[in-house]
């Protein structure tokens, strides 16, 4: 089975911007507004509500045919059937992880602001990259900056999928696919709009 092509808007759920009660919704607008892949996010603590929307979210994406990722949690997405995860500096390696999931899953790991990460992820299988913040972030704010001459030198040393996260907006996107970037991690400019199906809409044109 064919994985799906980590390119095109990657909309990231964040529990400050989107209450239970408009979690499924949201996202199912983000994804009528061209979304082609969704992660859900939840940093916090509450085992059985991140479950329940987990599964919500899955069964959504599945309906609509977009893959749902999974922030940092293996099990979560084992359980759930998710078509992959994300995972970071302090979540397991990269080959356990890939043990766990199996080779049809989606694994894509962050790589901050160092290209050496980045090489390491590749030559272990990860199906994409993610460097970033490469804007200044209001969700992260504190975050590690990514600078443009950094992606430029990553598409020219990998082969596998560019994932830019950070301050990210239809208006400074431009630059990062023309330093090669394949997909644009996007949270606020999305979720934290009035009309998020349009947000959305406005950055999936940029790709067409």
């Amino acid at each position: 089975m064919n994985k799906p092509a980590c390119r095109g808007l990657y909309a990231i759920t964040d529990a400050l911007l989107l209450p239970d009660d408009r979690l499924v919704a949201a996202v199912e607008h983000a994804i009528l507004g061209g979304a082609q892949l969704v992660q859900y996010r939840d940093k916090s603590g509450a085992v059985a509500r991140r479950l329940a929307q987990a599964q919500a979210l899955n069964h959504l994406c599945r309906h609509h045919q977009i893959p749902l990722i999974i922030n940092d949690d293996v099990e979560l997405a084992v359980q759930i059937g998710a078509a992959g995860v994300h995972i970071g500096r302090d979540d397991p390696a990269f080959s356990t992880v890939r043990a766990r999931l199996g080779e049809n899953a989606l694994i894509g790991v962050s790589c901050y602001d160092r290209l050496d990460l980045a090489l390491k992820a590749e030559r272990a299988g990860a199906d994409y990259v993610a460097f970033g913040a490469v804007f200044p972030s209001p969700t992260k704010p504190t975050e590690i900056r990514a600078p443009l001459s950094l992606l430029r030198e990553a598409r020219a040393a990998l082969q596998v999928p560019i994932v830019a996260i950070g301050g990210i907006t239809p208006e400074n996107a431009p630059v990062l696919l023309e330093a090669g970037v394949d997909a644009l991690a996007v949270i606020s400019a999305v979720f934290a709009q009035p009309d998020i199906q349009a947000a959305a809409r406005r950055f999936a044109l940029l790709f067409a």
